[in-house]
């Protein structure tokens, strides 16, 4: 790939992405599959203003010796100087970007019981500072190639050929062509403006129809919001936390979801693949999922925490997406949520309230919006989805027919 195009991708992360405002720090996490580019990437966070530029690479072998090595009791202990890092990250508000470039199967056969146990171990402990830090920074999600990730899509093609597909696809449907800035600009429009449609309805609930044998209901929190697009700090500074995004979402009332959704896209969960699955709501929660591939591990998602079987998000995205249109299943949230209509189980959004910022964290959780140690995509869109509207005012208006908009 030409170095000229991989510096504009890097300056889309840097600037358009988690928008440096000069002076500050920048933590970006990722694996060592593109060494160069990340070289890049720091170039361009320097040049955008930042004060310094840490990178902390991951390595799936590694953590499954990790997993196999370690007991529980070693793998949950948070160490003080961990916890004098994450205070750092509450005190100076550092910057993240997020590159993600993992096999999807890479950690198969890792001890998923070991993991899960020392998650649960771990996140009391490091809850009040992801608390004290939610809505006042900025974050970027992006993505470059794995060879792993590469072969999993393209199997039939030499390694090199493979990588190169698959920044030929991240690229286009990152938007990053002559002037990628501004292709994001009219992109947030866009998006801006179908959040206003759909927050101008006042929909109280959406319901989903499809020929897969999906039919669910999902309740909205009155004070909630439809959001696209970029974001913006409690500080007021834009940003664009995913890199690509074409959803307009939402973050439904916890307790109120009935019915069943069937997966229409496999999901990428812990390095491994939940294939073929469905899950029941009842009351809000789900209460039975089924799955033809890895179906202990969907039920131990659920069973994380009490939020963790309860919706965080609801979000729309037409079947015409460019994601969608590239043909391509990534096995990749990032960009298979971006191709489809999802749900996510587990954390939902307080920043999809209104006037969330004159409220407290535990004020919006008390309005509805749901609390876990998770927050997972799945996708259910589908050609053959169709989902209403039910309105403050009794009205059933149409959103999506046939997996597209319906407006």
């Amino acid at each position: 790939m030409k170095q000229t195009i991989l510096r504009k991708y890097a300056r889309l992360i840097a600037q358009g992405g988690i928008n440096i405002q000069k002076g500050q720090e920048v933590i970006i996490t990722c694996d060592i599959d593109q060494p160069k580019f990340v070289e890049l990437l720091v170039d361009e966070c320097y040049k955008a203003g930042a004060k310094k530029v840490i990178v902390h690479f991951n390595y799936q072998p590694l953590e499954k010796l990790h997993v196999r090595h370690q007991t529980v009791t070693t793998m949950s202990k948070v160490e003080e100087w961990e916890k004098a890092r994450l205070q750092h990250y509450v005190d100076t508000l550092p910057c993240r970007i997020y590159l993600v470039s993992e096999d999807p199967d890479g950690l198969r056969g890792i001890n998923q019981n070991k993991v899960t146990n020392a998650r649960k171990k771990i996140y009391p402990i490091t809850k009040p500072y992801s608390d004290a830090m939610e809505n006042k920074y900025q974050w970027c999600i992006a993505a470059v190639p794995g060879v792993a990730w590469a072969k999993k899509l393209f199997p039939e093609l030499p390694k090199g050929r493979a990588v190169e597909k698959l920044w030929e696809a991240i690229l286009f449907t990152s938007r990053v062509n002559e002037d990628p800035v501004a292709a994001w600009e009219e992109h947030n429009k866009d998006l801006h403006d179908r959040c206003a449609y759909l927050n101008n309805l006042g929909i109280t609930e959406l319901r989903y129809k499809g020929d897969n044998g999906t039919d669910f209901t999902v309740g909205m929190i009155p004070e909630a919001q439809f959001k696209g697009g970029g974001d913006t700090t409690l500080g007021g500074v834009f940003f664009n936390p995913n890199i690509p995004t074409e959803e307009c979402f939402i973050s439904p009332m916890r307790g109120k979801a009935e019915g069943i959704v069937y997966a229409t896209k496999p999901l990428s969960y812990r390095g491994e693949l939940i294939e073929n699955f469905s899950i029941r709501f009842e009351n809000g929660k789900a209460v039975e999922v089924k799955a033809e591939k890895n179906q202990a591990l969907l039920e131990q998602m659920i069973s994380m925490d009490e939020g963790a079987a309860y919706l965080g998000e609801c979000a729309l995205v037409p079947v015409n997406s460019p994601i969608s249109e590239s043909g391509l299943l990534f096995y990749e949230t990032l960009f298979d949520e971006n191709a489809a209509c999802h749900l996510a189980l587990g954390m939902g959004f307080a920043d999809t309230i209104k006037d969330f910022e004159n409220k407290t964290l535990d004020e919006c959780r008390a309005l509805g919006i749901n609390d876990s140690m998770i927050h997972v995509d799945f996708m259910i869109g589908y050609e053959g989805l169709n989902i209403d509207a039910v309105t403050r005012d009794g009205k059933i208006v149409p959103i999506f027919r046939n997996g597209k908009w319906a407006f």
